[in-house]
């Protein structure tokens, strides 16, 4: 295994030597042209389909700018709506209709304009083909004129725009399904010049654009394991890369580590039905954490910030819902650290330490299994740091690490460590809104809870017609479950990166879920010092 690792790093260093950089620093260029940069992200980063916007490019768990393709709007680094291609926006009363004006300066990399017909063909395309992003809310885009485009809607649907952020513009007279995700023509800051799958993508900035030139003009991003990509910047030979807090405590000479805020939380969920056993035999709830005491004592029992300095090396904040710090989020969510506090609420509950030394109730124990995603390191020590503490407050508490297949099952029943966040209240409305999946009718999706109140908050914000005043509804709505704790919320996960001397990185928004391109959003507006 040692050797594998070895020759793979020496390879992966090899191909950065050959993407315009000599080793001390020395770089080969265009006249004129600022010095290449070179990214490494994870291997997973890479996109399976290709750069195609229709097959989830820009899109899904780990939401970001697709770069190649323009798209209507943007997330300003408020995380509040800006303009890309839009001009304006209009909804109508009723929330079912969006009229969208586009620029009219706009080309393709192909000479082509862009027009709203691009824009409808778009979205008709990726509603049909898309299985990584929800479009049932869309019933279909139709063109107005050559640039006006209306998208009717099968509902109401406040936070479109943030829908209209991620997804690229196609192309409608040069797309092919089978051959555009590894040759995309866009219209967007970057031209896809070479994909190397497996290995490296090579973007150059897009002569045409319509916007500012970007000032970073080639940018080589290299797909490598965080062990490998550690070799690299030891080598000096990328001038950015992912690490994570486990490599944090290195020093590397000529480079500093940036840590860049996140939404990218991890929390557990507290299943609140009492437990009992379904017609295929699947354990639903659970003894314990269906006592809204337990819940509430393990949320104000848990000292998050022991937890980042224990398993996160410093590198992260305490998360107290799935979207800290962004528009929609309410400060309700937010607790203070009270062990006392929590033993008190179990003893006032009936739950008192039996001679096991664990806290009993009515023949019942107060114990949980935490579960976990084998092989996620971050995850494992945020399950056993929490086991450590819940034992403090004399709850037993085991911890297992299962696969993906296993995890969404044992969550029906018992706490699964999750990671979460994104920039769009969706995220809120996809674990606490009740629905009805498969066998379990009237719970939310992900653990077994349900509150009305706070789903017609939710739906009510979706119906509102005017997107900043959905906010205060989206608050509302955690207000309404604050109380009830079905989830506890524990970190948000500091993304690392090494960054060589030298090297400006402009300001960062808030990043979502995922350690991967969110980091080169803007790397348009980087810059050598």
């Amino acid at each position: 295994m040692r050797r594998k690792f070895l020759l793979s790093a020496l390879l992966a260093l090899t191909l950065l030597a050959s993407c315009g950089r000599r080793n001390e620093g020395q770089f080969t260029s265009e006249p004129g042209m600022s010095k290449p940069l070179t990214v490494v992200m994870d291997p997973n980063s890479e996109p399976e389909s290709g750069f195609d916007p229709a097959f989830g490019w820009g899109a899904g768990e780990h939401v970001h700018e697709p770069l190649i393709q323009s798209t209507l709007t943007v997330t300003n680094p408020d995380l509040t709506i800006g303009y890309d291609l839009a001009t304006g926006m209009e909804v109508s009363q009723d929330g079912l209709t969006w009229t969208v004006k586009i620029r009219d300066d706009v080309k393709f990399t192909d000479g082509e304009p862009l027009t709203a017909w691009d824009v409808a063909f778009t979205y008709n395309t990726v509603k049909k083909t898309s299985s990584v992003n929800d479009f049932t809310m869309l019933d279909r885009a139709e063109t107005v004129n050559d640039y006006t485009v209306v998208f009717h809607m099968t509902r109401p649907f406040s936070i479109w725009p943030y829908t209209m952020a991620i997804v690229g513009i196609l192309p409608e007279h040069a797309y092919d399904p089978a051959t555009y995700g590894s040759h995309p023509i866009g219209s967007g800051r970057y031209v896809l010049k070479q994909w190397d799958r497996g290995q490296q993508v090579i973007l150059e900035y897009n002569p045409d654009y319509y916007g500012p030139q970007p000032r970073m003009e080639q940018v080589n991003i290299l797909f490598m394991e965080e062990d490998a990509a550690f070799l690299a910047v030891q080598a000096g030979q990328a001038d950015l890369a992912y690490t994570s807090a486990t490599y944090s405590d290195r020093s590397v000479s000529g480079f500093s580590l940036l840590s860049v805020r996140t939404v990218d939380n991890r929390g557990i969920n507290l299943p609140v039905w009492l437990s009992s056993i379904d017609e295929h035999g699947t354990v639903v709830g659970n003894e314990f954490t269906w006592d809204p005491a337990a819940r509430r004592a393990i949320n104000i029992g848990i000292d998050r910030q022991a937890m980042i300095d224990h398993v996160l090396n410093g590198y992260g904040t305490p998360a107290y819902s799935v979207c800290d710090g962004l528009p929609w989020y309410s400060p309700v969510n937010e607790v203070e650290y009270d062990l006392e506090g929590a033993k008190a609420l179990l003893e006032e509950a009936g739950w008192r330490i039996g001679p096991s030394g664990h806290r009993e109730k009515d023949g019942m124990t107060a114990w949980i299994t935490i579960y976990y995603a084998a092989g996620d390191s971050v995850r494992q020590g945020i399950a056993a740091e929490l086991a450590n503490q819940l034992n403090e407050l004399s709850i037993r508490a085991d911890v297992e690490g299962v696969s993906w297949n296993e995890a969404y099952s044992a969550a029906l029943s018992a706490p699964l460590v999750w990671g979460w966040g994104a920039h769009t209240p969706m995220e809120l409305y996809n674990i606490y809104h009740t629905e009805i999946y498969g066998d379990l009718a009237n719970t939310a999706r992900y653990s077994p809870y349900s509150n009305e109140r706070a789903d017609t908050l939710m739906d009510a914000a979706l119906a509102c017609t005017d997107l900043e005043e959905s906010y205060a509804l989206w608050q509302q709505a955690q207000e309404e479950i604050a109380g009830d704790v079905p989830w506890v919320w524990l970190v948000n996960v500091d993304h690392l990166y090494w960054v060589r001397d030298g090297l400006a990185v402009a300001e960062q928004k808030i990043h979502p879920h995922g350690h991967g391109w969110s980091i080169v959003n803007n790397v348009d507006q980087w810059s050598w010092e």
